[in-house]
C-alpha cells in the first residue's frame, strides 16, 4: 500500500482517471452497439450514419489513450468491412 504522500496522491489520481476511462470505454461500446443494431435493421443510410459516429468515437478514444492506435484502426477497418458487405447484399 502507498505510504508516502506522493504515492498516495498517485493512487487518488489513478482512481479518478480510471473512472473517466471507464466512461469513455462504455461510450465507445454504446456507439458500436448502435452500429450493429443499424446494420441488423437493414437500412444502409442508417448504417452509414452509425458507422461515421462509431468511427469518430473510436478515434476519439484513441486520441485520449483509452484504446491503442492499432486497436482503434483494426476495429474501424472491421466496421467498414461489415458496412461494405451489407451495402452490396
Amino acid at each position: 500500500m502507498a505510504n508516502n504522500p506522493g504515492a498516495k496522491k498517485a493512487v487518488r489520481k489513478i482512481e479518478r482517471r480510471t473512472e473517466v476511462n471507464k466512461a469513455r470505454r462504455s461510450r465507445v461500446r454504446t456507439f458500436l452497439r448502435k452500429f450493429d443494431e443499424a446494420l441488423a435493421g437493414g437500412d444502409p443510410a442508417a448504417a452509414k450514419a452509425a458507422f461515421v459516429e462509431a468511427q469518430s468515437e473510436l478515434m476519439r478514444a484513441v486520441s485520449k489513450g483509452v484504446v491503442h492506435k492499432n486497436t482503434g484502426a483494426r476495429k474501424v477497418s472491421r466496421l467498414a468491412a461489415q458496412l461494405k458487405k451489407q451495402s452490396f447484399a
